[in-house]
């Protein structure tokens, strides 16, 4: 008897150190899963951020060497530093892409960090290395041309390292670095900066210089912009409406976009009165779909109230999943 007894416990134990046993199995599996996904996502994303850098840096050198630099054109920021001592004392380009910009690594580094840093780091010296190596050819001498395709260029390379989680003209960094320790905004040290320089450029090389500088600094930015923030102009909808439900069916149904919906109170009458309670609807768009998305409320509820703001980007959701309707 005592002897099936100890079988009984013996076996109740064993299963019991199995079942635990599994379920660490279990565990370390979920676990091994986990971190195998996230480092599969951060490669994907450091393998991206280093195509974007890397054309970044040959779409830049291909603007300062084929349009800029032959025909003594300037820019703003570090680089139109770079390109003015440059035209002024003859010294490399790329060692002073280098030179000009290590100030600004060093005050990223208290701003925004390591790993920020040794992007920036490798990318300005990718854009030395290309500058000083790569045979670009020069593409024409046309003033115009070359105010407006040097700083499309130069513009669509910067822009394309910012998405790359890199910079290759550091001025911005140090606006950031001003903006935490004065009352300046990031836009106002970046135009007094330029200021400084294309000042500068018209007393050292020619008005007419610093007038076609500006011009390329404009096309710079404008395409820095583009590249930044995308062809698609989000928009946030926020919808007041007694018809939310209808208006809510139509979002999804005709403009197949999400929605999200919030619970509110009027505020003209009193927090204590019956039907009090609202929904409000918000949803992302695009520009694109802004009229569309005014002429079905119209339908629907012509006394909405509709509030829109701009979004500079989104992620995930239905707004990247649909096409447009």
């Amino acid at each position: 008897m005592k002897s099936i007894w100890t079988q009984i416990v013996t076996g109740i134990v064993l299963r019991q150190k199995n079942r635990t046993a599994s379920k660490k199995t279990t565990g370390q599996d979920k676990d091994f899963k986990k971190r195998l996904y996230e480092a599969s996502v951060t490669a994907k994303y450091l393998l991206i951020d280093a195509l974007l850098i890397i054309l970044g840096i040959f779409s830049a050198g291909f603007g300062l060497k084929s349009f800029l630099l032959p025909n003594q054109f300037i820019d703003g920021g570090a680089t139109g530093i770079s390109l003015l001592i440059t035209e002024i004392s003859g010294v490399s380009l790329s060692l002073l892409i280098i030179a000009v910009n290590i100030p600004f690594i060093i005050f990223g580094y208290k701003v925004l960090g390591r790993k920020f840093v040794l992007k920036t780091s490798l990318a300005i010296l990718g854009l030395a290395l290309a500058v000083a190596l790569v045979p670009y050819p020069q593409i024409t001498n046309d003033k115009l041309l070359v105010a407006v395709f040097g700083g499309f260029f130069l513009g669509a390379g910067i822009g394309l390292s910012v998405r790359g989680g890199a910079v290759i003209d550091g001025t911005e960094v140090l606006a950031i670095f001003l903006n935490r320790k004065t009352t300046l905004t990031v836009g106002d040290v970046i135009l007094i900066i330029n200021i400084i320089i294309f000042s500068a450029a018209a007393y050292l090389l020619s008005i007419e210089t610093a007038l076609y500088s500006i011009l390329t600094y404009l096309a710079a930015s404008k395409t820095i912009d583009f590249i930044i923030e995308g062809i698609e102009e989000y928009t946030g909808v926020t919808i007041v409406s007694d018809n939310y439900e209808e208006i809510r069916e139509m979002i999804l149904q005709k403009l197949q976009r999400g929605v999200t919906v919030y619970k509110g109170e009027k505020g003209l009458v009193k927090q204590d009165a019956a039907n009090n309670e609202i929904k409000i609807i918000y949803t992302v768009i695009t520009r694109l779909e802004i009229r569309n998305l005014n002429t079905e409320i119209e339908k629907i509820d012509p006394n909405a109230f509709v509030i829109m703001n701009s979004i500079k980007d989104t992620k995930g959701g239905m707004i990247k999943k649909r096409p447009l309707k």
